[in-house]
């Protein structure tokens, strides 16, 4: 295949594609890796780190196999981090926790059996213990109205029409009101003492069980299952016909040199993989992996500069942040919860696994995620058993 330097168009396209994908869930991410146990500083790295990782990646899967391959942070995963709190042994083994997933990523991608064994997870059951995650968060911009109300309605309104007339830029919107909103609060931000290039800081990971099971395990699953197979199959929607194995191990490799400066993973993206993939990107489907080529490059920009981004941050009332992602993660809770719901036969199934993981309740250190899983699985085969007697 010949070379063609990148039309304008998908240029444009990419760039749309990155703002989109970091304004729209940053939020979320820091309120995950916080939760988790990091200090603003590891979370300045962690979001440098993830944001490098997946704009590398991006770069180098969409120029290798030239079909426009986006790359996104695990948005459920955070939202997952943000749920299940700070492991015992803190942000080190928050840190442990992400290094095996990424391990059990690149295992997914190399070993067949294995991937199949993850796609073979009831989806019922895992949109159920993705929307037990997220419904805590989406439950943030009614506590926002609660706290500050004033500041908390004028963030719902300006997400709610732009969400009526340009989908796309609703969470954008309603995060420059919200940065609006802090700079009215507390007056201006000083950048005096804020790092122009963001440093990254190595954590030695401390590896236990309960982290393991209570972070690692649920964090591979969601991955997986939210993130890295409908990037598969949005790309197949659009005519590609990706190396799946080969695409998950690339993420999974990036997941894991992210990973020891605090960022928890790196995964195939759905969303904006379907602004890349599209033709708005051009005319040509042999040229849309441009788009995802720039988006990766807009990544590393948005990485470098991670430390502005938290300085705005810290100077925003948290539950207004709180509020943000909220909004950000209420079509995901929806779609997850329909899909859940939607087959009389699992129905129960999901419902419990949907309880036990929102009711945040944790047993022996190991966090709900993992035991909503099991508890529908259990109910979903003992149903089964009955309904074959």
């Amino acid at each position: 295949m010949s070379f063609r330097p990148p039309a304008i168009q998908s240029l444009s396209a990419g760039l749309l594609a990155a703002i989109v994908g970091f304004a729209s869930s940053f939020a979320i991410v820091i309120q995950g890796l916080a939760a988790s146990g990091a200090n603003a500083a590891e979370a300045t790295s962690g979001l440098m780190a993830l944001s490098l990782s997946m704009g590398l990646c991006a770069i180098v899967a969409s120029l290798k196999t030239r079909i426009p391959v986006s790359i996104a942070w695990s948005t459920p995963g955070a939202a997952l981090l943000a749920s299940a709190g700070a492991p015992e042994g803190g942000f080190a083994a928050a840190v442990g926790a992400f290094i095996v997933c990424a391990v059990l990523i690149v295992l997914a991608g190399l070993i067949r059996p294995f991937g199949r064994a993850v796609a073979a997870i009831p989806a019922p059951l895992a949109n159920a213990m993705l929307a037990g995650v997220l419904f805590g968060l989406c439950l943030a911009p009614v506590r926002a109205v609660a706290e500050l109300p004033v500041s908390g309605l004028a963030i719902i309104a300006t997400w709610a029409v732009a969400f009526r007339f340009a989908r796309l830029y609703a969470v954008p919107l309603a995060m420059i009101m919200t940065f609006a909103i802090a700079l009215y609060i507390s007056g201006p931000i000083d950048l005096s003492s804020a790092e122009l290039i963001s440093s990254p800081i190595l954590i030695t990971p401390v590896f236990s069980l309960e982290a393991m099971v209570s972070i690692a395990l649920p964090l591979f699953i969601v991955t997986m299952a939210s993130q890295n197979i409908p990037g598969i199959a949005v790309l197949r929607a659009y005519g590609y016909q990706p190396n799946s194995g080969a695409l998950f191990t690339l993420s999974g490799v990036f997941s894991l040199l992210s990973a020891p400066f605090g960022g928890h993973a790196v995964n195939l993206a759905a969303i904006t993989a379907a602004m890349c993939a599209g033709e708005d990107a051009h005319k040509d489907p042999g040229q849309r992996y441009w788009a995802a080529a720039a988006a990766g490059a807009v990544y590393i920009l948005f990485g470098l500069f991670a430390g502005l981004v938290m300085t705005f941050v810290a100077a925003t009332p948290s539950i207004l942040i709180e509020a943000v992602a909220g909004l950000a993660l209420l079509s995901a809770f929806a779609f997850s919860i329909g899909e859940a719901t939607k087959a009389a036969g699992t129905r129960d199934s999901a419902i419990i696994t949907f309880a036990v993981t929102a009711s945040g309740v944790s047993f022996f250190g190991v966090s709900g995620a993992f035991w909503g899983l099991l508890a529908g699985g259990a109910f979903m085969a003992l149903t089964k058993a009955c309904s074959d007697t």
